[in-house]
């Protein structure tokens, strides 16, 4: 039981110094202790290790070279810090996970908990660092030239930083779970690589867009030069977040169950 509060504090605090770093608001902060603290039951200290892994290269990266991507608040949404809906649309998986494995002591579960957080991880690296591609991206569906930020858009920078930011957490685990195999670590390391894939996909198809009445710009945002922006394309309700929520639990579902024969 000491050591369950003492990772619960450890996840108090990574969210107190996430909101004085300005990458959480603080309901983010709220929705980084609600997540730490069900990765804590679940999965100890080597849970939090690959939560904090994420956490920390995630912010490190959207602050990288942040000047270069201003243009970008006009396309998204939301800013570099991360509310409770999007502490919980990147860790609700993994907080189920984490949860359900305490409760069946399943290793099917810790494979969707690993591949999740790679799955989360390769987005935001693929999205962080893709935006600082000398040239712009491609739009998957059209396979045309579009602004950075635009949901759907691929870059070799992007796809190869998506790789890396898999790979990390899949080889991370491998060292501090010994269940795990090198073939399960090749395998974990495609499923959260899929994710970043399958996330690309439902943002080209699927999620909402909406243009900007007086500059013309397409946009996540509701709102844009002081004004209400039309809705241009997609489903209303599936935003940025819906979409991400989405593509880890597919990607880790899905690869649980090919991997699942796997040792």
């Amino acid at each position: 039981m000491s050591n369950l509060l003492i990772q619960i504090l450890a996840s108090v605090i990574v969210a107190v110094v996430g909101y004085r770093l300005k990458s959480l608001t603080i309901s983010g902060a709220a929705g980084t202790i609600i997540v730490g603290s069900a990765v804590s039951v679940g999965f100890g200290y080597r849970g939090l290790l690959l939560l904090g892994l994420f956490f920390a290269s995630s912010s490190l990266w959207s602050k990288f070279k942040s000047g270069n991507k201003d243009s970008l608040q006009n396309k998204v949404e939301k800013g570099e810090q991360r509310d409770i809906i999007q502490v919980l649309a990147n860790g609700g998986v993994a907080s189920v996970a984490s949860l359900l494995f305490i409760w069946t002591d399943s290793l099917i579960w810790l494979r969707f908990f690993i591949g999740s957080i790679a799955a989360a991880n390769a987005d935001t690296w693929a999205s962080e660092i893709g935006t600082l591609s000398k040239k712009k991206p491609f739009l998957i569906t059209k396979m045309r030239r579009v602004d950075a930020g635009t949901s759907g858009a691929v870059s070799l920078l992007g796809t190869i930083a998506g790789f890396l930011g898999s790979f990390l957490i899949a080889v991370v685990s491998f060292f501090v779970w010994p269940e795990l195999s090198v073939i399960l670590l090749v395998g974990l390391t495609l499923v959260g690589f899929s994710g970043n894939v399958i996330d690309t996909i439902m943002g080209a198809t699927v999620q909402v867009v909406y243009k900007c009445s007086v500059c013309s710009l397409e946009t996540e945002k509701k709102v844009h030069c002081g004004q209400e922006t039309t809705y241009l394309k997609g489903l209303r309700f599936c935003n940025n977040d819906v979409v991400n929520f989405f593509s880890i639990l597919f990607a880790s579902g899905l690869g649980t169950y090919f991997l699942s024969h796997i040792g």
